[in-house]
């Protein structure tokens, strides 16, 4: 197995789990890319990412190379062309669920953050300025949160809400049977736009949901909205969230995921000059507060991504069959 976008934390997850397993592994910090593909020559599985790339050229170079599956350590599988996968019968399997509590509470943390601003007072009693102006706040309690997506996470999410008081809110093309027998709301996506104070995304990247949040939809918002996206960064289109921001339109910005992030996120450029002007834009912004995609970053998480990872190895390799397989659409006639 070639484990490609390998930090410390999958390091020593997939190493204590492989104790029972004993996968032969090797580890790549690199990402998968068109130039790494020589590095998967004589693998049987390469392991990979959210920001590595799985497109066609990239399929056609794991084949060549022998290579019979690609295991995502993620739920998420935007960045592979599902369709160049079923052609050239490569497996493809993923993590659907690791720890949905992890990126719920996450979501919260971000709205506790920016409403109450933990990280400015933390900064400023630090510097020994006990002063309390810059630092208002609001009650969460009988504000309105609008949910964009109700899977698990959203599920899960929902439920911290609603234990502070909160009104909510909530769209899906797909409603949660479950949550409709608990009373939850469901409204139109132009609803959530216009009564929501809070408004958290939770749903998968499609062409549907691309750049859903735009400046129309930012057009229909409550002026001092707060938006938080923990789910995919293409769901925001960055420049109207700007614009949205200059205007006073978007009152907070919470963001764990960014629409560029592939050259920025999970490697260290504090000595070097960050090159994405609309990254570096939003961080100007003191009502912004950007987290590295760090939201699924629990033990309990890193290691369900491990156990769930060697199992889809194991039972393709056992059975020829994986139940954590991306199902592909129909191949191009």
């Amino acid at each position: 197995m070639a484990v490609f976008s390998s930090r410390k934390w999958v390091v020593d997850s997939f190493n204590e789990l492989n104790i029972k397993y004993k996968y032969e592994i090797t580890y790549f910090e690199a990402r998968l890319y068109n130039k790494t593909i020589p590095l998967t020559k004589g693998f049987d599985v390469v392991c990979v990412f959210v920001n590595d790339t799985i497109d066609e050229e990239i399929i056609k170079g794991l084949k060549e190379n022998g290579v019979r599956q690609v295991a995502l350590r993620c739920a998420g599988f935007n960045n592979v062309d599902i369709e160049a996968a079923q052609q050239h019968d490569m497996n493809v399997v993923r993590v659907p669920a690791y720890s949905p509590y992890a990126i719920a509470e996450h979501t919260l943390g971000l709205i506790l953050s920016l409403n109450r601003k933990f990280h400015k007072a933390y900064t400023r009693v630090r510097d020994g300025n006990f002063a309390l102006d810059g630092l208002l706040g609001f009650d969460l309690h009988g504000k309105t949160v609008g949910i964009i997506g109700t899977g698990k996470i959203g599920e899960i999410f929902i439920n911290l809400v609603k234990g502070f008081g909160c009104n909510v809110i909530a769209y899906d093309k797909f409603p949660n049977e479950k949550l409709q027998k608990d009373g939850l709301k469901y409204v139109e996506l132009q609803d959530i736009y216009k009564q929501s104070d809070v408004i958290s995304l939770h749903c998968p990247l499609t062409y549907e949901t691309f750049h859903m949040i735009n400046e129309y939809a930012i057009a229909a918002m409550k002026t001092g909205v707060m938006i938080i996206n923990t789910s995919r960064g293409p769901l925001i289109d960055t420049e109207a969230v700007i614009a949205g921001l200059k205007k006073g339109k978007v009152g907070y910005l919470g963001l764990d995921v960014y629409e560029e992030e592939e050259e920025l996120f999970f490697e260290d450029h504090s000595e070097s000059v960050i090159q994405d002007d609309k990254f570096v834009r939003l961080q100007t912004f003191p009502n912004v507060l950007i987290t590295a995609h760090q939201a699924f970053f629990t033990k309990e998480a890193t290691m369900n991504i491990a156990e769930t990872t060697f199992e889809n190895v194991k039972s393709f390799f056992n059975d020829g069959k994986s139940p954590n397989i991306v199902l592909p659409k129909e191949p191009s006639k």
